[in-house]
Order: C-alpha cells, then sequence, then structure tokens
C-alpha cells in the first residue's frame, strides 16, 4: 500500500515538473535545438576534415551528440531542485501528507521522461541527415538501455549538484565537467590522432566506452568488454552519486 502511495504521489510531482520545463522556452532551446546545432555544425563544417575511416561522419558521431543531448538535459534538473529547495518548496511539500522521497522521485521521472523526448528529436534529425544504422534488435534494445542508463545515472548527479549548491546560477556548474569529457573522448573524433597523454585520459574516462558501446551497437556490432565497461561505468556513478544525494537530501531537510 505504501508503495502504491509513493507511485501515485511520484506521478504527481513528476507531472508537476514536466508541466515547468514544457513552458520554458529557454530550456526546449537549450535541451533540443543546440545538440541539434551543434550536430549540423560538426557535420556539415567539420566533418569534410574528419576522418573516420569507413563510417560516415554522422554514424559517427550520433551517439557523442545523443550524451551532449542527456547533458545539457541533466543540468536543467539540477537548477530546478535547486530552485525548489531555495525557495523553500521542498520544505511546503515536506508539510504535507505525502511520501517525502516523491519529491525527489518527482525530478528523476520527470528528467527521463524530458531526455527520451529529447533523445527521440535527436534521432529524428540525424535519420534526416543521413544517419543509417544497422543495428538488429538486440544492438537496438541493448544500445536504448545504455542511453537510458545513462539517463539516470547523470540525473543523479544533477540531484547531488542541485541539492548542493548555494544558489541556482551554481546548480548547473557540473555540466561543464561533462561537456569537457565529451570533447576529450570519442565523441567527435577518433583518439588516435590525440597527443599522447590526452589520448590516454580520453580512452580511459567514462565517456569513451560509453560513446564506443553506443556507436557499436548501433552500426550492427555486438556488445563486448568496453559495453560492459560502459554498464559498470554507469552503475558506479549511479551508486556514488544517489547515496551523496540522499545523504545531502536528509542533511538539508533537517
Amino acid at each position: 500500500m505504501k508503495f502504491i502511495h509513493f507511485l501515485g504521489d511520484t506521478a504527481v510531482m513528476s507531472g508537476r515538473v514536466i508541466r515547468h520545463s514544457t513552458r520554458s522556452i529557454d530550456t526546449i532551446i537549450t535541451v533540443i535545438a543546440m545538440p541539434i546545432m551543434i550536430m549540423l555544425l560538426f557535420v556539415y563544417i567539420f566533418g569534410g576534415a574528419m576522418n573516420t575511416g569507413d563510417v560516415s561522419y554522422i554514424n559517427y558521431i550520433v551517439p557523442g551528440i545523443l550524451l551532449f543531448c542527456i547533458a545539457s538535459g541533466v543540468a536543467y534538473s539540477s537548477l530546478r531542485i535547486n530552485n525548489d529547495l531555495t525557495k523553500g518548496i521542498f520544505e511546503r511539500f515536506h508539510s504535507m501528507p505525502i511520501a517525502k522521497a516523491s519529491i525527489l522521485g518527482g525530478h528523476v521521472v520527470a528528467s527521463i521522461v524530458f531526455n527520451v523526448i529529447s533523445l527521440l528529436a535527436i534521432f529524428l534529425v540525424a535519420f534526416g541527415m543521413g544517419f543509417r544504422p544497422k543495428a538488429d534488435v538486440l544492438g537496438w534494445v541493448l544500445a536504448i538501455g545504455i542511453l537510458l542508463l545513462s539517463v539516470l545515472a547523470f540525473t543523479w548527479i544533477a540531484v547531488t549538484f542541485g541539492l548542493l549548491a548555494k544558489s541556482f546560477e551554481g546548480a548547473g556548474v557540473f555540466s561543464y565537467i561533462l561537456m569537457l569529457l565529451l570533447f576529450v573522448s570519442s565523441a567527435f573524433a577518433p583518439t588516435d590522432s590525440m597527443p599522447a597523454a590526452i589520448r590516454v585520459f580520453a580512452e580511459y574516462q567514462p565517456m569513451t566506452p560509453l560513446i564506443e558501446s553506443i556507436r557499436a551497437l548501433l552500426l550492427g556490432g555486438t556488445a563486448d568488454k568496453t559495453t560492459l565497461a560502459a554498464v559498470l561505468w554507469c552503475l558506479a556513478i549511479l551508486g556514488f552519486f544517489w547515496a551523496s544525494a540522499m545523504r545531502v537530501y536528509k542533511r538539508r531537510m533537517k
């Protein structure tokens, strides 16, 4: 009975956040339009200078753009959480007869819903630009599973920083770190072309196995050790930041 109560409260809370998000034009522009513009820029302006072997540049770049989209999307989750916290909205919810876990749960569910919509928009535009995946059903299932796991893991990073930040402006700073990791990875260019020290960092940070596994699966490859590394990275990030968020949340709500 308590679990059903929690699900109902989470649905209400997530609905509230989704309504606020859809009314924010700047959120839609940043989360959906910006990754699309980055994809257009790299494919049609820089793509001709990139050496990606037998793989067309649009096929090569889509996984990185998908993660770029996720990184942009979860930043707004952090901003919304910090806004609710600093304006006393969390305290008001705590005074109501609702499941306390549903307050954060609503933000997490809303983040997943909003990011799924954004990812679908990226896929649709990419198909229009010539993106042609070769994945079978299992490949699609695994690639989508890794994307959703990435959304969940990155969302809990956002939750943690949203709770820790002292101001609205500081809540989204962590997203710049995610962006930096994306640019110093195999998202936009093969790591073979990078200087040795940067290449080592690029190959062993979490974004590269995520990108490489999604790319391989969408282009007809099979799950391998890179896929396992991507899943383990996501689970490690998810576990660490979920525990961190819960600890910070309990401390700030005392």
